[in-house]
């Protein structure tokens, strides 16, 4: 006879092997023909919504792990929420304007701009867009990211563009709009005025030079042989100095050097002396910044004055305390420049060349031009050093080229008009982490007005209409005309038609006499479409509401989408668009370097997902500290994989030992179940109430780390470990084996629903498998609720310190295995030396204590001080580990003199045999 097929072992075609790269496809064409998202949503109409709202990614390219830290970090909290009693609907996004596609289509796709209109270049660029979308959702969905991926919001639709026009259009109405002529970050690169949300900072070379302006009028304060000294890092602006600022409040030093008398404020003076070289000086007298206003100096390369003008901006930080100033090329220039009635110069055009207004230096593009004007201002005897420095330079984010501060008649958000509410907003919203708020609040409270306008083709129009007087023309029936227009044939139809055709039958104005409009050029911000999509998206669409429970982005979108929707919600609604904030860090290689082709560590989600599948992925981000920086590398994954087998073996151990389980008539009821049962339940419900409540806190590496140890610890460790010997050896009725199959099956439902958000794909395949289950996916069920048990604690403390005890167990038969006193544990017999309070736990245990140790044979011989020399010693107890006596039954293993005393059975022990003969007989 063969005992083995007497023995109950696991059957289950749940597979061992993830084969996740080659599976996940498959359960994604069956969540798609199952029409699996609107399933979820039919099952939880009704409920109280938890909005997620999608901030939209950029459409060009294929993803990176950012995208996928992102995308997955939302379809974690959205699956939740939908098995927690929530409605949640998820309906992604993409930001489709911009400068990036144009680049693209003149770049990658040879189009030439110049040979069709505006209207036709838009086109392509629309196509092109669709075709990132279409590339980018695949990609998303095969993260197995669920959402309403046939209907997303798309900046370019025109239901969207039609609300953006009306979010412009109540800002306008309510006095926040305005055109003005003042300095913006201007990109030469991209010729277009840029927001502060697309500036970034690199290092950048920069000459550094000291020039002394001469006094041309001194009011009586200072002389006409004095000079006042300035310091820059832009000569290119020289050409543009109208003035010198200084602070009311600082002192300046009259200096005597170098057969000179310059002015310098007192605390910089010796900073001064040494940077230019002066090696010996003397203060002739000194002055209050104040005395100093409307002195005249006379520019050293023109022949016209520099006004000397009060500041509260200048500071001691750097330079001389006198700063030059060129109203059209800074904003506290331009600032100060508007008070004293300066004029507003800029010798600049918008492909960053030197104008006609530079004189000499005309044609030259600006950072060439610091050359020929700092040799200028030697030849002058205005130079008094030169020298290079590396330091922290605005960008442009899109083409990593340097900025320049530039003025031109831009169209503006007044934030200063309504920044108290702004602020107030930002301190009634949930920030996660709790920094967030004290960031965006600086933001807000320090930001200027925000440039709105951009002078590219690829956009929403600003809809605005001139009179014959060059009035703007911004009121409630152009903007709702143009609105509904945009709704009916999008927004290309502001560069296919004329003024006169895009404004509302017999639309007159006083400012236009003859009937004659003309209209914007410039096309928005993309900030400003996006961040719109509280009123495109929430607002339009029936499935959501405003404002959203939670916007998730990277930490980049405080200066970003967090702030642009924040300044038009607030605008238009007087609240934010957001209840809660939360936001993640960037991901890095494994050594936190930032990723890029040319040091050639960049991870690619695509080739994550084919080698290893997406739930690998989803798994390493709920393993990470996202709110934080991330590292991402092979070896990560492979760690993270390795945990994943875990998982995945702990579901299958489950699954194959409930074949012949049927929940409706074989389980036990809590009361009928051993102690020892119902301390895993205990422990599986405490699992319960932590997952829980890490998924509310969206603590996602807790939920990791707490079912990683279940799985490993508390089951394959112990529970699963020792019920071996009852689920295989004992027959299927017997009661034991039926009270742990109760508690297996009431863990695997509870575990697979507790990942299902994590682990998407595999918790729908355990669900497959799981005997008489009713939905026919996971995602239809909710959330298991943490059970308030019967005698919990007690159950927990008297189990714990047993599990402390089998610790010491477990230490001791390593030494004696070590020792090769024994081979496996089942070869040994444990002779115990309890103290009373380990006595007293070994009495009140009913279960099989060798059993539960995985032993042959345990005997409690006397107390801690009666144990002989060779015992193991331990807090609790001493241990001698001694080789069982008798033979090794064949079908148990169990070590024991009883194996032969059934003689139709000789090689098994007298349990084995019983159940083999009660299998026969049945």
């Amino acid at each position: 006879m063969e005992y083995k097929d007497t023995l109950l072992m696991p059957k289950t075609d749940f597979p061992m092997r993830g084969n996740l790269p080659k599976r996940e496809p498959d359960m994604q064409q069956k969540w798609e023909e199952m029409n699996i998202y609107q399933k979820v949503q039919e099952r939880t109409k009704g409920r109280p919504f938890f909005i997620l709202h999608d901030g939209p990614p950029y459409a060009n390219g294929d993803i990176h792990m950012g995208h996928a830290l992102n995308k997955i970090l939302k379809d974690f909290i959205v699956r939740y929420k939908s098995m927690a009693g929530f409605c949640s609907p998820y309906v992604p996004g993409w930001d489709t304007h911009g400068l990036p596609i144009e680049t693209a289509l003149t770049k990658n796709k040879k189009v030439n701009r110049k040979e069709m209109s505006v209207a036709e270049f838009r086109k392509l660029c629309e196509e092109y867009a669709w075709e990132q979308i279409d590339r980018q959702r695949e990609q998303f969905k095969r993260l197995g990211v669920r959402g309403d991926w046939d209907n997303p919001y798309v900046t370019l639709k025109p239901e969207y563009e039609a609300q953006q026009i009306k979010v412009f259009g109540e800002m306008a109405k309510k006095g926040y709009i305005y055109k003005g002529l003042k300095p913006v970050y201007w990109s030469p690169s991209s010729e277009s005025a840029l927001a502060e949300a697309e500036i970034e900072y690199y290092d950048k070379k920069s000459p550094s030079i000291y020039v002394a302006f001469p006094v041309k009028d001194g009011k009586g304060v200072l002389n006409s042989d004095e000079q006042i000294v300035i310091w820059t890092t832009t000569p290119w602006t020289m050409p543009a100095n109208l003035g010198i600022s200084v602070h009311p409040d600082l002192e300046y030093s009259v200096v005597a050097a170098n057969n000179g008398k310059y002015v310098i404020a007192s605390e910089l003076l010796e900073s001064v002396a040494k940077a230019v070289e002066w090696e010996t000086y003397e203060v002739i007298r000194t002055v209050k910044g104040a005395e100093l206003d409307r002195v005249v100096a006379k520019h050293p390369l023109y022949d016209r004055d520099s006004l000397v003008m009060l500041g509260e901006h200048v500071t001691t930080d750097a330079g001389t305390g006198c700063v030059h100033t060129a109203p059209g090329h800074g904003e506290d220039d331009f600032i100060v420049g508007q008070k004293y009635g300066l004029d507003v110069l800029c010798p600049v055009d918008e492909k960053g060349y030197m104008t006609k207004e530079a004189g000499e230096f005309a044609g030259l593009f600006y950072d060439e031009a610091n050359k020929p004007i700092t040799q200028k201002l030697e030849e002058a005897g205005a130079l008094l050093k030169l020298t290079f420095i590396t330091h922290s330079y605005p960008h442009d984010w899109r083409t990593k080229k340097p900025t320049i501060f530039r003025a031109t008649a831009q169209w503006f958000a007044s934030i200063k008009d309504f920044r108290d509410d702004l602020l107030k907003a930002v301190q009634e919203t949930e920030w996660v982490p709790a920094w967030g708020e004290t960031r965006l609040y600086n933001m807000v409270r320090d930001r200027g007005d925000w440039c709105i306008s951009r002078q590219r083709a690829w956009g929403v129009p600003i809809p605005v209409f001139y009179g014959e007087d060059g009035e703007a023309i911004i009121t409630d029936e152009t903007i709702e005309h143009v609105s509904n227009l945009f709704r009916e044939h999008g927004s290309n139809v502001w560069f296919e038609r004329e003024a006169k055709e895009l404004l509302p039958e017999g639309f007159t104005h006083p400012s236009s006499p003859n009937g004659l409009f003309t209209k914007e050029t410039d096309i928005m911000d993309v900030w400003f479409d996006s961040g719109s999509s509280h009123q495109a998206v929430l607002e339009e669409r029936d499935d959501l509401q405003r404002p959203a429970d939670l916007y998730l982005e990277g930490s980049d979108q405080y200066r970003g989408w967090f702030n642009s929707s924040l300044s038009t919600s607030v605008a238009v609604t007087g609240k934010a668009p957001y209840k809660g904030v939360l936001s993640h860090g960037f991901a890095l290689d494994g050594e936190g370097r930032k990723m890029s082709k040319s040091l050639g560590n960049v991870v690619v989600p695509a080739k994550v997902m084919d080698q290893l599948g997406a739930d690998i992925l989803r798994l390493w981000v709920a393993s990470v500290d996202y709110q934080a920086d991330v590292r991402v590398s092979d070896n990560i994954l492979k760690q993270v994989a390795e945990v994943y087998r875990k998982i995945r073996n702990t579901f299958r151990f489950l699954l194959g030992n409930l074949s012949d389980f049927n929940p409706e008539t074989d389980a036990v009821a809590y009361t009928e179940l051993r102690d020892v049962d119902r301390y895993m339940l205990v422990k599986l419900n405490k699992l319960i109430a932590k997952v829980r409540k890490s998924y509310d806190t969206y603590d996602f590496a807790a939920i990791y780390h707490a079912v990683n140890n279940f799985c490993t610890i508390d089951l394959s460790a112990f529970y699963l470990d020792f019920a071996k010997d009852v689920l295989y050896i004992e027959s299927a009725n017997n009661e034991e084996r039926r009270s742990i199959q109760t508690v297996l099956y009431e863990t695997l439902v509870s575990l697979t629903k507790l990942v299902s958000p994590i682990l998407s794909h595999t918790a729908d395949e355990v669900w497959s498998h799981i005997p008489n289950v009713k939905e026919e996916s996971v995602q239809l069920v909710d959330m298991p609720e943490a059970r308030e048990l019967e005698n919990a604690e007690q159950l927990e403390k008297k189990w714990d310190a047993f599990m402390e005890l089998r610790d010491d167990v477990l230490k001791a038969l390593e030494t004696a295995r070590n020792e090769k006193v024994i081979g496996k544990s089942l070869t040994a017999k444990l002779v115990l030396y309890p103290n009373a309070e380990t006595k007293a736990l070994l009495d009140s245990i009913q279960e099989n204590v060798k059993q539960l140790f995985i032993v042959s044979d345990l005997e409690i011989a006397g107390n801690a001080a009666e144990a002989p020399e060779d015992a193991q010693k331990f807090g609790r107890t001493a241990i001698v580990v001694e080789k069982a006596e008798g033979e090794t039954c064949e079908r148990c293993w169990v070590v024991t003199p009883t194996v032969g005393q059934d003689k139709d059975h000789p090689t098994l022990c007298p349990r084995c045999a019983d159940v083999v003969k009660n299998h026969y007989a049945n």
